[in-house]
């Protein structure tokens, strides 16, 4: 195993590892803000205020300009340090200005509707805290920026633990909505939204804290002109490409969002979703985010480095690209297994109970959308893992060819769906677009993986084999579990919430333990990649 390869699982465990910390707070952030919004006319208000933003970093700073500043700033610290110090001084520069005029426009536009638009309550509302968090995304898109230097430095801490700042600082504006008397949540959206925004400015200054003596901030565009032109064109292909996913999600928000911003009806037909639908749509959504943030996108976040040192050796870079795929597929295929078996109780479990949070019926629709979702976790990895792979070659146009396609096929597949499955046509319509996305980026990207054009070589599709097999193996276990609480559940007197936290429990627990178990006594390589000690260096 070469010290790239090494690297690629190392520095995946570290991204995995803090990026679960945060998630789990992230997770405990969702928990909290369910119990103030509920699947409410304000929860779906917040969603969208969320989303807003939040989209620009995923296609900014995540996406497309990390995406093109990496590997051209990778190779110039590797080669000339002033000069990389030259091109992030002018990218992150011209970040700032932009995303700045960016958020100015749109704060602009959002106050101008507002004036015009006919009075409304919920619409204003609405409208109105998009403009509170719009600023947001500038501070964010500078830092993400910041992390992906760091990362090219080989600290991939950092960035991973960086929103924990912002789980704490949104948790912290929620508590004293259950302890004021006669708290509204209307009030402490904009209180959160708020807190928000300052979590952004405090990610920039500890990040700036991370990269201090890894590199030194220097004047002079015109040494980096050459890189910084072609670091811009690469920018909207990128952006189209990795950004699909962050695209179709915001598309699905927009459509949930018609009764609130438009009204209830189209064409003189009553619309099928109502004021709740962003709110169920969007919690829903955080619960399948958790393994793909937490496991997909790291085993990309740590091969993107990686991949562009060794882009000029066709067969490392295979080699790199089929452990990748190995990984990728070690933990997302049976992460969408788990997700789809205990969906459902899962919602429950975490979102409904007591006197606030989900209805009955919106814990039931959020448990389909989450089911839906689930079904392409592994493909929503591998589209991470593929697009990043092209990029590392500077092959930006193929993704995003294959991007706007199913940009495309989204958009017509969500308004059919939506009149059928409500808010799970939306989810459903993304899962086959991410899935259909990913057997053409494999295609694609089988010129670049060595091995004669093979992804799946006999040893990888082997692999591939084994990881199918057991993730199927965990289907029995979890659904019986979930229906053996029910049971257990009937004859203890529990009630609901009590028997679905036994089911989910012991499905997650049995399942997982009997994937990984087999994973250890079979001495599977993915298994080691992640849990070994190593000291080598990409």
């Amino acid at each position: 195993m070469s010290s790239g390869d090494g690297a690629i699982g190392r520095h995946t465990r570290v991204v995995a590892g803090l990026t679960l910390v945060s998630r789990v707070l992230g997770l405990v952030r969702d928990l909290v803000t369910v119990r103030v919004f509920g699947d409410t006319v304000v929860g779906s208000a917040f969603a969208a205020a969320f989303a807003v933003p939040n989209m620009f970093r995923r296609l900014f700073g995540e996406g497309a300009l990390s995406a093109a500043f990496i590997p051209v700033y990778t190779r110039l610290s590797d080669e000339d340090p002033d000069r990389a110090g030259a091109l992030a001084t002018l990218t992150i520069g011209l970040l700032a200005l932009v995303t700045g005029v960016i958020t100015l426009v749109i704060e602009l536009g959002v106050w101008g509707v507002i004036l015009v638009a006919p009075e409304d309550g919920d619409r204003v509302f609405s409208l109105e805290l998009v403009m509170v968090m719009l600023p947001f995304m500038p501070l964010i898109c500078v830092a993400a920026i910041l992390g992906g230097m760091l990362q090219s430095h080989g600290r991939f801490g950092p960035w991973a633990a960086a929103p924990v700042l912002l789980n704490v600082c949104v948790i912290g504006a929620c508590v004293p909505y259950f302890v004021v008397e006669g708290a509204e949540a209307r009030a402490f959206a904009f209180y959160i939204g708020i807190a928000a925004v300052v979590s952004a400015g405090l990610q920039v200054v500890w990040s700036l804290w991370a990269l201090r003596g890894l590199m030194k901030w220097k004047r002079g565009a015109s040494e980096v002109r050459s890189e910084a032109r072609a670091m811009l064109r690469r920018m909207v292909p990128v952006m189209i490409g990795l950004g699909t996913l962050q695209l179709n999600t915001f598309v699905d928000t927009l459509i949930a969002m018609y009764p609130n911003w438009v009204g209830g009806t189209v064409l003189g037909r009553e619309y099928p979703l109502d004021g709740a639908s962003n709110a169920v749509l969007f919690y829903a959504q955080r619960l399948y985010q958790f393994p793909l943030g937490v496991f997909g996108i790291a085993v990309a976040t740590a091969a993107f480095p990686a991949l562009a040192r060794a882009a000029g050796d066709s067969e490392r870079f295979g080699g790199m690209l089929r452990r990748g795929v190995r990984l990728s597929l070690f933990i997302g295929l049976p992460s969408s297994v788990g997700l789809v078996c205990v969906g459902p109780a899962l919602v429950r479990v975490l979102y409904s109970g007591g006197d606030s949070g989900f209805s009955d019926g919106g814990a039931v629709r959020a448990g389909w959308v989450l089911v839906a979702y689930s079904c392409a976790v592994w493909a929503y990895s591998l589209n991470q893992l593929f697009t990043r792979s092209m990029y590392a070659r500077d092959d930006m146009t193929t993704p995003m060819r294959i991007a706007l396609g199913m940009v495309g096929a989204n958009v017509v597949l969500n308004v059919v769906l939506i009149w059928w499955l409500r808010e799970a046509g939306l989810a459903v319509s993304t899962a086959v677009c991410a899935v259909g996305q990913c057997v053409l980026l494999a295609r694609a990207a089988k010129r670049d993986s060595g091995s004669g054009g093979r992804i799946l070589d006999g040893e990888t599709g082997a692999s591939v084999g084994r990881i199918v097999v057991r993730s199927v193996m965990v289907v029995p276990v979890a659904l019986g579990c979930v229906w053996g609480a029910r049971v257990l559940g009937d004859s203890m007197g529990w009630g609901a919430w009590t028997t679905d936290v036994v089911g989910v429990g012991s499905a997650v627990v049995l399942s997982a333990g009997l994937f990984l178990g087999i994973a250890w006594a079979k001495r599977d390589s993915e298994l080691s990649w992640l849990t070994a000690r190593m000291t080598d260096t990409a």
